[in-house]
C-alpha cells in the first residue's frame, strides 16, 4: 500500500514533540512490513529537502507558519497524481482540512484537541486564530475516521461530536531497546526531573515554583529539567529568582541516550502539563525505573495510574505538587512499590502492535472507500 502522511514536523525537527516519536516509531515499522510511506511536512534550517528515514520517504517544504497552505498547494501540484493509497491527516495545532478537498479515502490521527490550552501558549491574536480554525474544522473532520491514542482523548472527541463508529483507539507504544533500566545507579542525593519540550503549555513553572517548599522540607533535594525549548529563558529567570536557583539544572537538548541516563538518576519524575494526548515521557520514566507525579489532566491520568504506578495532583496546585513529590522522596517503600507497577505496566506498551493495529484500520479505511 501506498500512504501519504501530512504532519506539522518530522522527527529530526528541533520542535518534535511526542506526536513526532509516535508517527516515527508507527510509520517506520509500516514501512518496514512493505507498504510505502512518505511524510510531507515543514522544513527548518539546514534541514535537507528529501530523505529516508527508517524506511520513511521524509518531503520538506515551506516554513511552519504557512505550511498549512503548502499542503494544499503541494496536493494539487504533485501528490493528487501521485497515486497513493491512503492519506494520513496528522491533526495537530492548525488543521490541514484534508476532506474538504482529497479524493483519495483520509484517515485523521489526533492527539488531542488543543482547544482553550493554546491560549496558555502563545499571545492572544495567534492563539485566537488557532483556536477558531480548529473549532471551525471539526464538521468536515466528523465525516471521516480517526486515531486517537488515549481514553481520555477518545472521551473529547466523542464530546465534539465524532462517531463512535469511525473512532479507533490504538494505544502508543515503547522503546524497549532504548528505555530500560541501565543499572545507572539514582543520584546519591534526592533527585526530582522533568523532561520534555520547554513550552508554556507544559507548565515547567510549576514546578520550579514548588521546588522551594520542597527544599524546606528535604534541603538536599536537586531538581534537574531535561529539554529546550522556547520558554527556556523564562524558565531559567524564574529559577533565577527563587532562592534555590543553584540547585536547579537546566541541561539543554540531549541526545536520547543521555535522555534514558538521567531518566535512570532520577528519584522522582514530574509532569506539570495542562494537558496532553497520552503522557509517553511519564511511561518512559517508568521503563527506567522511575515513578511520576503528574498533573491529573487529560491524557496524564491515563498514563499515570493514581496510587498504583504514580501520583497525580491537582493540576496548578502548586502545594500539593510539593507534597506529593515529598511524600515519595522520604517514603522509600511506596515510591519502591509504585516503581515497581510502574516498569512492569510499561511493558504492556510495544510500537510493533500499535503498527499493526494501526495498518488494520487503514486497510478498513481503504476497504470502505472503495465500496
Amino acid at each position: 500500500m501506498n500512504i501519504l502522511v501530512f504532519n506539522w514536523q518530522d522527527l529530526s525537527h528541533p520542535l518534535a514533540g511526542g506526536a513526532e516519536v509516535h508517527l516515527h516509531e508507527t510509520y517506520s515499522r509500516i514501512a518496514a512490513m512493505g507498504h510505502q510511506v512518505t511524510l510531507f511536512c515543514s522544513s527548518y534550517e539546514g534541514a535537507k529537502r528529501t530523505e529516508e528515514m527508517n524506511g520513511i520517504t521524509v518531503i520538506r517544504e515551506g516554513g511552519r507558519f504557512l505550511f498549512n497552505y503548502v499542503v494544499m498547494k503541494k496536493y494539487f501540484t504533485t501528490f493528487r497524481s501521485g497515486g497513493f493509497d491512503l492519506i494520513v491527516d496528522d491533526v495537530n495545532k492548525i488543521p490541514f482540512y484534508t476532506p474538504a478537498y482529497v479524493k483519495e479515502p483520509v484517515l485523521g490521527e489526533l492527539h488531542h484537541l488543543l482547544g482553550t490550552s493554546v491560549f496558555q501558549e502563545t499571545i492572544f491574536p495567534l492563539a485566537s486564530y488557532v483556536y477558531l480554525a480548529e473549532r471551525a474544522s471539526l464538521p468536515m473532520y466528523r465525516k471521516i475516521h480517526f486515531m486517537i491514542h488515549s481514553p481520555s482523548t477518545q472521551t473529547e472527541v466523542t464530546a465534539n461530536g465524532f462517531s463512535p463508529d469511525r473512532i479507533h483507539y490504538v494505544p502508543y507504544g515503547m522503546n524497549h531497546q532504548l528505555f530500560r533500566t541501565t543499572g545507572i545507579p539514582k543520584s546519591p542525593v534526592p533527585l526530582i526531573g522533568a523532561l520534555g519540550r520547554l513550552k508554556k503549555y507544559k507548565s515547567f513553572d510549576h514546578l520550579i515554583e514548588a521546588f522551594p517548599i520542597v527544599k524546606k522540607v528535604i534541603p538536599e533535594a536537586k531538581l534537574v529539567i531535561v529539554g529546550d525549548g522556547d520558554d527556556r529563558p523564562r524558565l531559567e529567570e524564574l529559577a533565577a529568582t527563587s532562592g534555590v536557583g543553584g540547585d536547579i539544572t537546566f541541561t539543554g537538548f540531549v541526545s536520547e541516550q543521555e535522555k534514558v541516563e538521567w531518566l535512570n538518576r532520577m528519584h522522582v519524575a514530574v509532569n506539570t502539563s495542562a494537558k496532553e494526548g497520552w503522557g509517553l515521557t511519564a511511561i518512559e520514566a517508568n521503563a527506567c525505573g522511575t515513578t511520576t507525579v503528574s498533573s491529573n489532566v487529560q491524557g496524564l491520568r491515563d498514563a499515570v495510574l493514581d496510587g498504583e504506578t504514580g501520583l497525580l495532583y491537582e493540576y496548578g496546585n502548586r502545594e500539593q505538587l510539593a507534597e506529593k513529590v515529598i511524600l515519595l522522596l522520604r517514603d522509600a517503600a511506596l515510591r519502591e512499590r509504585l516503581t515497581a507497577a510502574a516498569l512492569q505496566r510499561s511493558k504492556e506498551f510495544d510500537w510493533q502492535i500499535g503498527a499493526e493495529r494501526t495498518m488494520e484500520v487503514i486497510e478498513r479505511v481503504v476497504r470502505e472507500k472503495k465500496r
